[in-house]
């Protein structure tokens, strides 16, 4: 057994023409919360299918918690707990009679945790599920995900559409089951102050390529924003390093950059500014500027693993 609950190296994967995966190696260690973040189409939820076993892949190899996910078997499937967007279950049953289906296809199940989980989003067990809110469904399939005492568990946007109390409740159970259970959490969101306080690390696809990976602080670290003020030409990303992205707002010009030192502002100082101040990020930001890289004409980055 080796120590990734995710391993994949060179996966390929084409859906009509187009390569959602593009050889992408990525390794992801046992414990905490891993969160995946990219732009649409970037391959996030291909590759959770993949990882499922329930996309197949075109090359390359897929491991998640040492087998292949080509040929997952019920007691493996058992391990791995999936939250969807969606957070679909069947409409017609009742919270009571789908959890106790749940007890009987796991062996690990955990009443306390499902009573616990279940108990932050006020659902009667005697509803249909068709009767819920988008939330108490939420509350439903993590507490189901989570009784099951799964080794790994995946969430793919969980708190879309959520309201605020019902996301802090999914947050909150998420954080209490990798420090309680020492489960592994594998999350994806768009949400960069979820992201912020849940992640152990941060994962960044962009078009199924592994781009950057690093804890959310370290990333944050190395990205900054300078504002300098330059009184005639305004300089052109290409003849700048490690540029991300590139406005002018105000007569001011604001350079989102990549790892770049104190020297940058000297650099824009010789290139003609009056003026240069460096200022920290926010990881949204961070994000959004990293993915938004080429748009101002700045050479693409190469990703750090």
């Amino acid at each position: 057994m080796n120590d990734y609950v995710i391993h994949t190296e060179g996966l390929c994967l084409s859906y009509k023409g187009k390569l959602a995966l593009d050889h992408l190696s990525l390794r992801l260690p046992r414990g905490g919360v891993h969160a995946i973040v990219g732009a649409n189409g970037a391959g996030k939820s291909t590759l959770f299918r993949v990882l499922l076993g329930f996309a197949a892949f075109d090359a390359g190899s897929a491991q998640v918690l040492g087998s292949d996910c080509r040929a997952l078997t019920p007691a493996m499937r058992a391990r791995i707990g999936f939250v969807n967007e969606e957070h679909t279950l069947p409409g017609w049953m009742r919270v009571a009679e789908l959890a106790g289906m749940q007890r009987r296809l796991y062996p690990q199940w955990s009443e306390e945790r499902y009573r616990q989980v279940l108990a932050n989003f006020n659902v009667a067990e005697r509803q249909k599920i068709a009767e819920l809110s988008r939330g108490e469904r939420a509350g439903v399939s993590l507490a189901l995900a989570l009784a099951q005492g799964p080794e790994l568990l995946i969430l793919d946007e969980p708190t879309l559409g959520l309201d605020v109390v019902a996301k802090r409740a999914v947050l909150d159970a998420l954080l209490q089951t990798s420090l309680d259970d020492g489960a592994t959490v594998v999350y994806c969101s768009h949400q960069m102050d979820e992201i912020e306080r849940v992640a152990d690390n941060l994962v960044i696809l962009e078009r199924g390529v592994l781009r950057h990976m690093s804890p959310p602080d370290e990333f944050c670290d190395k990205v900054a924003l300078w504002i300098a003020d330059f009184p005639f030409r305004q300089p052109e990303a290409a003849h700048l390093p490690g540029v991300l992205e590139l406005r002018v707002i105000e007569g001011l010009t604001h350079l989102v950059v990549f790892d770049q030192g104190d020297d940058f502002g000297a650099r824009l100082r010789l290139m003609g500014a009056r003026s240069a101040q460096r200022m920290a990020v926010s990881l949204d930001r961070a994000v959004n500027g990293f993915l938004a890289r080429g748009h101002a004409g700045s050479p693409s980055l190469s990703a750090a693993a």
